[in-house]
């Protein structure tokens, strides 16, 4: 892998994490486009970026953890019932899912849909619940049901836990904001089981793109979330849901023409 490659990658990473259009299938679909082999550098590259991912969140809420510790009970609450699912749905996933780009295009384009669909629907409910201290117990496990749909690469686990979110009457920062957080655990968990299962033994060239891979995605994750906390403000989610559809089309138009 060429630094210029880990680049794209890590910036990818950043960028996407946290947005509701799925940063598994970019990352799959940049590969694919960039000419990257699939191999076992490449599968642990794809692990270790979303340490930078990981850390960019926790050096944006760390002060908001460490003032308010229930949330930290309301995560653990939440990733459990996508922890159980995850660690059961794991030998599926890699082995079928993750190299399947027609189901990747197939939940891009339906997830896009259904974001549109729900943007409409959304306006007309009634918010119920203010900050991230006022989250039930129930509704983070409810969320964290949600979360375990991101097994299916194309889904989006940002867009799964906000969805679910607004759907049991949370605000929309709020949720956001509790979706970030959540990808503390859940990255976490996933990255960790992914190490363990890896074969670690690269040279120089793959500690620097490993390096480089990191640190932009750190970089790109915290501007990401940022911009996200200022985005909702005045707007919804339905552009999102466009942009899936529309990525969703191009993927379909690349595996029948190639």
């Amino acid at each position: 892998m060429a630094w210029w490659q880990a680049l794209i990658l890590g910036a990818t990473e950043g960028i996407t994490e946290f947005l509701p259009i799925s940063s598994t299938a970019h990352l799959r679909l940049l590969s694919e486009w960039l000419g990257i082999v699939n191999s076992d550098f490449s599968k642990s590259f794809d692990i270790f970026i979303q340490l930078g991912a990981i850390l960019a969140v926790l050096a944006v809420y760390l002060k908001t953890l460490y003032r308010q510790p229930k949330i930290i009970l309301k995560l653990i609450a939440a990733f459990i019932p996508t922890g159980i699912i995850g660690l059961l749905a794991y030998p599926l996933v890699k082995s079928q899912f993750m190299d399947s780009f027609w189901l990747i295009a197939s939940a891009l384009g339906l997830g896009g849909l259904f974001l549109i669909w729900f943007e409409r629907y959304y306006h007309k409910k009634k918010v119920k619940s203010g900050g991230l201290e006022q989250i039930s117990y129930q509704q983070a496990c409810l969320i964290g049901l949600c979360q375990a749909l991101a097994i299916i690469p194309g889904i989006s686990r940002s867009a799964a836990t906000i969805v679910g979110g607004l759907a049991l009457g949370l605000k929309r920062s709020t949720i956001v904001e509790f979706s970030f957080l959540l990808a503390l655990p859940t990255m976490l968990a996933a990255t960790g089981l992914d190490l363990v299962r890896s074969t670690w033994s690269f040279g120089r060239p793959e500690i620097i793109a490993l390096s480089i891979g990191l640190v932009t995605a750190f970089i790109t994750a915290w501007l990401s979330v940022k911009w996200l906390l200022r985005f909702i403000e005045r707007h919804n989610f339905r552009s999102f849901g466009w942009y899936r559809l529309a990525l969703a089309i191009i993927v379909v138009i690349y595996l029948v023409v190639r």
